[in-house]
């Protein structure tokens, strides 16, 4: 599918400079441009790749100025924010290569279940029973949908995810390969043999709408209620969320970060990745949680950034850390220090 420099502008409200006419069928770095391909210059540490660049169009925002003559053959379109506008381009470029329509016939779907408009569902996907689909949803190879759950309009899973019984999942979400939500929660209760009793897990997971959960991640089922995810959070791979832990609003977490039970983190926090959170703590809104981080108690002010393990203020933190990393030369002080003592001592 091809498409024109014009075309394109018009979808990103931005103006060409050059021909208008030009087409495009692939998507490019600047730096290996190739001939009916787009680009986009939106970090000024890859500028010099635009006077080389064999991209046919190039994405730029409306104040860079050229130092030095672009290629011929390059058309630019210039936009207020360049990252942005790519972003909607690979969105929209997603949406085309995605759209795929129809019912495999190796899919196992009972009478039961309930499936909306112009949906995918791929080879050996496997629908339990009173399970609801929306309009629009893509369900890849091998996924499996549990008794019961529903899936909202517009949303994609890719293959191998894995939905448990009574689960619900929002508009709009993407689910990947390999993630699974609904698993038990890890709920084991000692008893006087000095073994474990497994407890039953019967709550659910709710995944509110705009959620995209990256591959390999586990969600667990309450124990009693729900685990909840609301909207607009985005999780990366290898994540595990415990049981009747609960996500705010547009929340970003990066991979191997572990969540323990029954959590509540609020809206709008970033917590990088292989961050540790203990279990029944609330983490305020706002709340910026640095890369290896161990959260041990609650942090109620919001907007607070936090770092190290167990984790404290960041300003904190970097101070500590530069007196930390002195510590040989505060050592060979010390010990030059008791040297010298040593030495008065045995004049007097």
């Amino acid at each position: 599918m091809e498409f024109s420099a014009e075309q394109i502008a018009q979808l990103l409200g931005g103006t060409v400079e050059g021909s208008g006419d030009v087409k495009v069928n692939n998507l490019s770095k600047i730096e290996e441009g190739k001939p009916n391909t787009l680009s986009f210059l939106a970090n000024p540490k890859y500028t010099e790749f635009i006077y080389t660049t064999n991209a046919s169009i190039v994405i730029v925002s409306n104040s860079f100025k050229a130092e030095h003559e672009l290629p011929a053959t390059c058309t630019l379109i210039r936009v207020e924010d360049p990252y942005q506008s790519f972003a909607i381009l690979l969105e929209q470029y997603n949406q085309i290569t995605n759209n795929k329509t129809g019912i495999s016939k190796t899919a196992s779907i009972p009478d039961s279940a309930s499936i909306g408009s112009d949906c995918y569902i791929g080879d050996y996907v496997s629908i339990g029973e009173n399970v609801t689909i929306g309009n629009n949803v893509k369900i890849h190879a091998g996924c499996c949908i549990a008794d019961s759950s529903q899936i909202g309009d517009d949303s994609i899973l890719f293959s191998n995810a894995s939905i448990y019984s009574n689960c619900v999942i929002g508009k709009s979400c993407t689910i990947h390969s390999g993630v699974v939500i609904g698993s038990d929660g890890f709920g084991f209760a000692p008893n006087s043999e000095n073994n474990y009793k497994k407890v039953p897990q019967i709550g659910n997971v709710i995944v509110e709408d705009h959620v995209e959960i990256g591959s390999n991640t586990c969600i667990d089922r309450a124990t009693l209620g729900s685990t909840i995810i609301r909207k607009g959070v985005k999780l990366d791979n290898l994540i595990q969320i415990a049981h009747n832990v609960e996500i705010g609003e547009n929340t970003v977490i990066a991979g191997q970060t572990g969540i323990a039970g029954s959590t509540k983190i609020g809206a709008n926090c970033m917590i990088g990745g292989q961050v540790g959170i203990v279990g029944h703590l609330k983490i305020a809104n706002g709340v910026k949680i640095a890369a290896q981080s161990g959260i041990e108690s609650s942090i109620e002010q919001e907007g607070e950034i936090v770092q190290g393990s167990p984790a404290f203020s960041i300003g904190k933190y970097k101070r500590s850390y530069v007196l930390f990393r002195s510590m040989p030369k505060v050592k060979a002080k010390i010990d030059e220090l008791e040297k010298e003592l040593k030495e008065l001592k045995k004049r007097m």
